[in-house]
């Protein structure tokens, strides 16, 4: 699946929103990518997973993880594609953390996959949990990058997609200053 594929099947869906909007990283943005919109269809699910799993077939993936709620559909997609078991993490006391019985064997080969990667943050939250309980992390995904090239990580890297849009703080945000209430359209408040 091409970039462009990946974003004409975000566009299709509405999940490429275009507004101010307040992003889970605190920042506001002129762009909004709602996965969920786009990830409630099965078929459309199946072929980004699949997708996103391609650059990682020949690095013996035991377990995907992701951060809920965003990841889950995509762990769960992604790790059905490379035959492997897909985990969410959830915070806890403000930490990511295996929860509901989750376990991670020592030493299990792991990939860390996202819907969207703005600054990074959540896939190190996860990444910190998994090596936290000896997992050994081999890569990072995304069905879309946000980051610029931004986020960057030790170990291998893919997003079937990357979108610019620019970010700013809250306190330097023209769309704040022109009067637009900025929107958190987003699972985390």
């Amino acid at each position: 699946m091409t970039d462009r594929e990946t974003l004409d099947l975000y566009e299709a869906t509405g999940a490429l929103l275009h507004g101010h909007f307040r992003l889970t990283s605190g920042l506001h943005s002129d762009v909004y990518i709602q996965s969920a919109l786009v990830l409630q269809h099965p078929a459309h699910a199946a072929a980004l997973g699949e997708a996103l799993a391609a650059p990682f077939r020949q690095d013996g993936v035991g377990t995907v993880l992701a951060p809920a709620i965003g990841g889950i559909l995509v762990a769960h997609e992604v790790a059905r594609a490379l035959g492997a078991r897909a985990l969410f993490t959830e915070r806890e006391d403000g930490i990511m953390r295996l929860r509901r019985g989750f376990t991670l064997p020592a030493g299990e080969r792991c990939l860390v996959v996202e819907d969207v990667m703005t600054t990074g943050g959540s896939i190190r939250e996860v990444i910190a949990c998994a090596e936290a309980l000896g997992g050994s992390v081999v890569g990072v995904g995304s069905l879309i990058d946000r980051s610029g090239g931004g986020a960057q990580f030790p170990v291998k890297r893919a997003a079937l997609a990357s979108v610019k849009a620019t970010t700013w703080k809250p306190d330097e945000c023209p769309l704040c200053r022109a009067g637009s209430p900025a929107v958190k359209p987003g699972s985390r408040v």
